[in-house]
């Protein structure tokens, strides 16, 4: 008999991460996105105020996310550089706001081990390194705390071009790196439980390369890590459908629930509501949770 939904093994599905207990095997966690940036590629500087920023997060809290991502440097290169105390500056107030009003685990979005340090004794409990561990001191940074890094897979120096990215097989590729930047982190302390992995969709790839990672991604899943889809209104969504930022929730929530069939357990995304409510529907349809009622045809 086949079966519609791909289980991948997790060997550590249940985590206390920050306040919160998560069981990656029976739910998918939205992590809502805030850019404290002037020039973030959705946003365009929306939330890059203090005061927006942190309301940004709570909102999203509300809404139902799990985690909420806080970040201050666009991956992107062609937006200007920001040094490491203006990084510091943007993002390390949200934080200490955040973990002062709310329980929501609240993930930095940054390759740079002091930041990440900063944060973390501030009340971070994620570090989502898009970079892929590409400075190894990251991982000692999360060795000596409680806290998770996310290793995501790219292959460029961080913010910088990777012009016309080829691979012979971009799952393979894609799967060995990640497994050798997760070795990095458990050779130096990182604890199994304490990683998630992220195959980088868009990241130094272009919208076929993500396509296919995405078709195939129970190959990424058998890692046996809970698996992070950052899918929201990317370019490959806007590639595909020819629709604009502002028209891409539809086939956002279209690719995260792909990816969840694929083994995907978190989603990183804009519009938290409906990706919660997307979420829970998903959750029904792979039978890891049961319907909050069941009276149709039975009254």
């Amino acid at each position: 008999m086949t079966v519609l939904p791909y289980l991948p093994p997790l060997r550590h599905p249940v985590r206390t991460i920050g306040r919160r207990t998560f069981d990656f095997a029976h739910e998918i966690v939205v992590m809502g996105i805030v850019n404290r940036t002037p020039d973030s590629f959705y946003d365009q500087g929306r939330t890059y105020a203090l005061e927006r920023a942190v309301q940004a997060a709570l909102d999203a809290a509300a809404a139902g996310a799990g985690w909420v991502d806080v970040g201050g440097v666009p991956f992107s290169p062609d937006t200007p550089d920001v040094s490491e105390a203006e990084e510091l500056d943007r993002v390390l107030p949200v934080v200490e706001a955040v973990a002062a009003a709310t329980d929501v685990v609240i993930s930095v979005d940054t390759f740079r081990p002091e930041v990440a340090a900063r944060c973390i004794a501030a009340g971070a409990a994620v570090v989502n390194d898009t970079t892929g561990l590409h400075h190894p001191e990251m991982a000692d940074v999360v060795a000596g705390t409680a806290a998770t890094v996310v290793v995501a897979h790219s292959l460029a120096e961080p913010r910088q071009h990777l012009r016309r990215p080829r691979y012979d097989d971009v799952v393979d590729e894609v799967k060995r790196f990640l497994a050798a930047r997760v070795q990095r982190a458990l050779d130096h302390g990182v604890g199994e439980e304490q990683l998630v992995i992220d195959p980088g969709h868009d990241l130094n790839k272009t919208t076929l390369h993500t396509l296919e990672l995405s078709r195939r991604l129970p190959e990424i899943a058998d890692l046996g890590l809970p698996l992070l889809a950052a899918v929201s209104n990317k370019d490959f969504v806007g590639e595909s459908t020819g629709l604009p930022k502002p028209q891409r929730l539809a086939p956002t929530l279209a690719a995260a629930t792909a990816c969840a069939l694929g083994g995907a357990r978190l989603w990183r995304m804009h519009e938290v509501g409906a990706a919660v409510a997307a979420a829970r529907m998903t959750e029904a349809l792979l039978g890891l949770r049961v319907p909050t009622g069941l009276r149709h045809n039975l009254d």
